[in-house]
């Protein structure tokens, strides 16, 4: 399958609230993860802008909805990232009212790819987010990150652990790309994903 090519990345708009989102008129795939797991970094190496999702080296920079038009064909969704400990309680409740109505009611979606960070052991977040999302029936694959960030030894292995607890769950497993924002890996993969959802 020919690469996708992006010619058109461009910030549209970002919000607290799913029904101030753009108008639906465009298929949807959002980007979701713990805080710090690479997301910005990842976003900007699949549309090959640079500066187009803010990257931070504080946890937690996304507060917000973040929407990118891509090629004038479909949204590229920035969702605030989850799990980070530094936030108050009511902080964190406000966040999950704005996750829920939007991944619930945004018609338009058509699948979330969940972030899980390839460097470290599978977090009970990211097993919470995952549970949630097919007990909600939202479609999402799971894009490994940061692969270049440890040895394939350790990455494998925290991979082969991730499955045999989704395992206990899941028939078959959910897709799985793994990728690094350094070395472009897994950006065809995803890409392709996309292009064959459109």
């Amino acid at each position: 399958m020919p690469e996708m090519d992006i010619k058109l990345a461009e910030f549209v708009t970002s919000t607290a609230d799913y029904k101030k989102c753009p108008p639906p008129k465009y298929p949807e795939f959002a980007f979701i993860g713990r805080s710090n797991v690479g997301k910005s970094s990842l976003i900007n190496m699949l549309t090959g802008k640079k500066g187009l999702a803010k990257t931070s080296a504080t946890p937690g920079k996304t507060q917000l909805i973040n929407h990118f038009l891509i090629n004038n064909q479909w949204y590229l969704v920035d969702l605030p990232g989850y799990g980070y400990a530094k936030v108050s309680k009511e902080k964190r409740d406000k966040w999950h009212q704005m996750m829920k109505g939007y991944l619930t009611h945004r018609e338009n979606l058509q699948c979330i790819f969940i972030l899980v960070d390839g460097r470290i052991p599978f977090q009970p977040s990211d097993h919470e987010m995952i549970c949630w999302m097919g007990a909600n029936g939202i479609p999402f694959v799971i894009v490994i990150t940061k692969a270049d960030k440890v040895s394939q030894r350790v990455l494998m292995q925290n991979i082969k652990d991730m499955k045999e607890i989704l395992k206990k769950e899941w028939e078959p497993l959910p897709n799985i790309f793994i990728t690094s924002s350094a070395t472009k890996q897994g950006r065809d993969q995803l890409l392709g994903f996309i292009e064959s959802c459109l």
